[in-house]
């Protein structure tokens, strides 16, 4: 796993990552049968997607612990990194 312990293999699944995970969490949670992005334009100017912006950054935050245990920390700050615009858009959006 050393070998691939580098920033950017860590900052492209923490970009895609939470939109994945909210997509998911959308089409299975939420009561409409809108599309994704109808869904996204609906939620938008309210905090309920800074609350889920948050949520989606779980699974980052798993793989980031997941990621120093195992002393690959250039992948876990890949990830990290990856997630902060969405931390910061759910910060704007509360």
């Amino acid at each position: 796993m050393q070998r691939f312990n580098r920033f950017i293999f860590g900052f492209i699944p923490g970009i895609l990552l939470p939109v994945l995970f909210l997509w998911i969490y959308l089409s299975r949670f939420y009561p409409a049968d809108l599309s994704f992005f109808e869904i996204i334009k609906q939620l938008f100017p309210g905090v309920m997607l800074g609350k889920l912006l948050l949520l989606s950054i779980m699974p980052n935050l798993i793989g980031v612990f997941i990621f120093y245990k195992q002393d690959n920390f250039k992948l876990g700050i890949g990830m990290m990194t990856g997630a902060l615009p969405y931390l910061v858009g759910a910060m704007f959006m509360l």
